[in-house]
């Protein structure tokens, strides 16, 4: 029967295999004194998800497989130790006719590899159609170990229904067995499996995989005789942000038996340990779980070479452009196989300009040779490298799966050392979102994160600096630990006005199985003023969280009728937010509030009018794919005496049940009124100033002070270059996963997703004083690398799939402010981008080699981003008065 009948035949068979079972069926045995001989052959396709037909590669392999008694259990007849060869392996290979390909040495034709080591035979103990041990006379090249491994797990079955678990090639996994007449279906549970760690994974599950794994086998028996083995498994493997890039890999199995005839004899001896020494030298088992290894690269650059070819070239990085990103996506590649030396050589002697780039690369590669290398490059204490110990941080605080080594590091670092300001508040946020990410990958039992956490818990006991409170309360605001909420709430309660809004942004972060009826009733007494008095931000961060996280219907009527008695603006920003809820689909709340709406004595003019002024929220979709919904939102507080209080825009992106706030960007102004002869509305704000405070990537930056008082907003004015703030600048790693997917047939695959962001955020404040104007202009440029490669390697055949995705895109964001007439007017626009795919296929067997490559560009148009309709009133009146 050809791999192709076998299919056919196998999934017949299942479709139509009874759900009910009979009853069980004779134990299997093979007969002593004869030789077994079955046909056996497997068949292994790769194709990427799309239906291009050339995306796609397949191999067929046929042999004769040899069975034998070599000796049985003196108390169990069917307690066997079974002799296994492979004969006659025949490889087929034969490429599909691509345009665009390019195809080397011979032509497709047969294969015969070296055997040698595949006619090695393989010794079972099995026992009742259990693989109880799995022995190999000497070691063998892993690929050609992993076929006999494939061969042995299809050897392994049972004979009555019911679940049980089993170890075999995939690990240790949970399979169910049914019966019926003379044929028993096996179905595995790969979700399930258990073997040997190999790999690594994204924190955040939106930087991850999906895989879609089924396994199922079909015996059929003559008595106690095995008469064949039909096998098939299919694992789909995609992106969980674009699922149309991933791979289909199905992979049969079909063992048949052809003839029965005299064979040798039963070995001397009576126990199992007696047979195995008289034909092994070291008769040990061999684990049955496949272990899997990743390639080597042999023509890679080393840091040496890297290096020499730096000395003939002129660096000109340019973060945001994808050639960079793919360039620091090479690096991360080199140094994690690259020796301690060499790193430290290649930090010390590198342009000046690239520096950064290099620390980067190396948080990114996250080997041992790289952190001890930055251990020993980067010095805490040196005012010359503050900006590279701030990036330094930055990159371990980003990293999508942090480890043990890089927070000791981190720690060690910090620990005793006479730090610059800035480092010391960057480095405490960054212990706090380590201890945060190590926690959400189960390793909160780590001495370093337990001691990570005590630090800021008894440093934030200690001290009495309402600026350090803040920065220790942002630290847990990136930990997002439910220990830490009790600690929130005393803050939030009880601390000053910037101490409490530092609280109430960290509790606001927390899900909705967080927000207990506690802290609903400690929110409400903030919002409600009932102990003491607050200030606005703080009371409209205590709504926000009171409306997200399923408030009782009279939380939500004591906040509706407050909007009667609170300031026009705040009144305004509430009501403003309550719409935005009723018009987002998504939204927990929507469904409470429109329970509520149904009385008409809450659903009136009355309550609902907005009173007089320019606040307001806003919300919109930015791009929705079948994979994932991005959103992005602006509000906006004003004073009474309707110049700006605080502004928050924010991007967030949901995909398959997971959220990730990708940036968030608050900016906070006070003492305005000063200027215009007024008093301000908070005594904690008679100062003028302006500052930024930045979340990305679900993690708090350190926040930053543009001016502090009159006397430096004019030093700051005066000595103003004209340039712009560098707020966040350089690579990161947004995807890191290796993943080993062994197939039940022997063959190995390894998946490896990349993903990587070139970033640069800059920002600048133009003040006019004479026309007493102010604008601030954020600019974000980005370039957003995807690589998925699934390898799969066999002693006779290997196979390479790639997809390579880049995207470059830029937003810019203006706020424009004319203090002597009041409007603001809000900005923003999204550039023209590109967007390039390339899809490459490697295929490599004894005799020939094929290449194929295909790619396709495209542009994304530009658009300026809509906000609420009082925003567009404002910037007409601003716009047509600066004509």
């Amino acid at each position: 029967m050809t791999c192709q009948a076998a299919s056919r035949y196998i999934w017949l068979l299942f479709f139509t295999f009874p759900s009910t079972t009979t009853g069980n069926l004779e134990a299997p045995s093979f007969q002593p004194g004869i030789l077994y001989q079955y046909r056996y052959s497997l068949d292994t396709q790769f194709s990427y998800l799309s239906r291009s037909s050339w995306q796609r590669t397949k191999v067929q392999a046929e042999a004769s497989v040899h069975i034998h008694v070599l000796q049985r259990n003196a108390s169990d007849a069917r307690g066997h130790l079974l002799q296994v060869e492979i004969h006659n392996l025949q490889v087929h290979h034969k490429p599909e006719q691509r345009k665009s390909q390019t195809i080397s040495n011979s032509p497709s034709k047969e294969v015969s590899p070296n055997i040698t080591e595949l006619q090695q035979p393989i010794f079972l103990h099995w026992d009742h159609g259990k693989v109880e041990g799995f022995y190999e006379n000497k070691a063998r090249s892993p690929l050609t170990l992993e076929l006999k491994r494939g061969l042995a797990s299809l050897l392994q079955f049972q004979t009555h229904p019911g679940k049980t678990t089993e170890e075999d090639i995939s690990g240790s996994c949970q399979v169910t067995y049914t019966i019926s007449n003379n044929s028993i279906l096996k179905t595995k549970d790969l979700h399930s499996c258990r073997r040997p760690k190999f790999g690594f994974s994204s924190v955040n599950k939106i930087f991850g995989l999906l895989w879609q794994p089924t396994s199922k086998s079909l015996y059929s028996m003559e008595g106690s005789l095995l008469k064949s083995a039909l096998a098939e498994e299919n694992h789909v493997i995609s992106l969980s942000l674009k699922s149309s890039i991933g791979i289909n890999i199905t992979s049969r199995q079909h063992l048949e038996l052809v003839t029965q005839e005299p064979g040798s004899k039963e070995l001397p001896g009576k126990s199992l340990q007696e047979a195995l020494a008289a034909i092994l030298e070291k008769p040990q088992p061999t684990d049955i779980a496949s272990e899997p290894s990743k390639r080597i690269c042999r023509q890679c650059p080393t840091p040496r070479n890297y290096l020499k070819l730096l000395g003939k070239k002129k660096i000109k990085i340019d973060v945001s452009k994808a050639s960079t990103t793919r360039k620091f996506h090479r690096l991360v590649q080199m140094l994690r196989d690259a020796n301690k030396r060499d790193i430290v050589v290649l930090l010390k002697k590198a342009p000046e300009n690239m520096v950064s780039f290099y620390v980067e690369a190396a948080v990114a590669a996250q080997s041992p040779t790289s952190l001890m290398a930055l251990s020993e490059f980067l010095d805490f204490e040196s005012k010359k490298q503050t900006p590279l110990l701030e990036k330094f941080l930055y990159a371990a605080a980003l990293s999508p799966r942090p480890s043990k080594e890089l927070f000791s590091l981190v720690l060690d670092k910090m620990n005793g050392k006479k730090l610059d300001a800035g480092i010391w508040e960057t480095g405490n946020l960054v212990i706090g979102t380590l201890v945060g990410k190590l926690c959400r990958m189960n390793l909160c039992g780590l001495k370093e994160v337990e001691t990570g956490m005590e630090t800021i818990l008894q440093s934030l006991e200690r001290t009495r600096d309402n600026a350090e409170r803040v920065i220790y309360l942002l630290a847990l605001k990136n930990a997002l630990l439910p220990d830490a909420i009790p600690i929130l709430l005393d803050y939030a309660e009880e601390g000053s006005a910037s101490v409490s809004a530092a609280a109430l942004s960290a509790l606001q972060r927390y899900s909705t199985q967080h927000i207990t009826s506690q802290i609903k009733m400690a929110m409400n007494r903030i919002f409600h003023q009932i102990w003491k008095l607050y200030p606005k931000t703080s009371r409209l961060i205590a709504a926000e969280i009171l409306l997200d996280n399923e408030p009782s219907p009279m939380d939500f009527i004591n906040i509706l009728l407050a909007t009667r008695e609170v300031e026009p603006e705040m009144s305004r920003l509430l009501l403003s937010k309550i719409q935005s809820i009723l018009h987002s689909h998504q939204h927990p709340t929507r469904q409470i509030i429109k329970g509520v709406f149904k009385d008409p004595q809450i659903n009136n003019y009355y309550i609902l009018s907005s009173k007089a002024g320019s606040s307001g929220s806003f919300s919109g979709p930015l791009a929705v794919t079948s994979d994932i919904f991005s959103t992005y939102g602006q509000e906006i507080l004003f004073t009474d005496h309707g110049l700006p209080k605080k502004g928050i825009t924010s991007f967030n992106l949901l995909s398959n049940g997971h959220r990730l706030q990708v940036a968030q960007v608050v900016n906070e102004a006070g003492g305005f009124e000063s200027m215009l002869g007024g008093g301000a509305e908070d005594e904690e704000e008679q100062e003028l100033m302006a500052g930024m405070s930045s979340i990305l990537l679900d993690v708090q930056l350190r926040p930053v002070t543009f001016f502090q008082g009159y006397t430096d907003l004019m030093a700051k004015v005066l000595t103003s270059s004209g340039e712009p703030t560098t707020v966040v600048k350089g690579n990161m790693l947004l995807m890191d996963h290796q993943q080993a997917i062994p197939l039940q047939s022997g063959l190995q695959t390894v998946i490896t997703v990349q993903g990587g962001l070139g970033l640069d955020i800059s920002a600048n404040i133009n003040a006019n004083l004479w026309e007493q104007e102010f604008q601030i202009s954020t600019e974000t440029r980005a370039a957003v690398i995807m690589d998925f490669q699934a390898e799969l390697d066999a002693p006779f055949f290997q196979a390479t799939v790639q997809s390579q995705t880049e995207f470059e895109t830029a937003i810019n964001f203006n706020t424009i402010l004319r203090l002597s007439e009041n409007p603001v007017c809000l900005q923003m626009t999204a550039e023209p981008g590109s967007c390039r795919e390339i899809f490459s296929l490697f295929e490599s067997s004894a005799n020939q080699t094929t290449t194929v490559h295909r790619g396709r560009k495209a542009t994304i148009p530009g658009r300026s981003l809509p906000f609420h309709t009082a925003n567009s009133e404002m910037c007409k009146i601003l716009l047509a008065n600066g004509e």
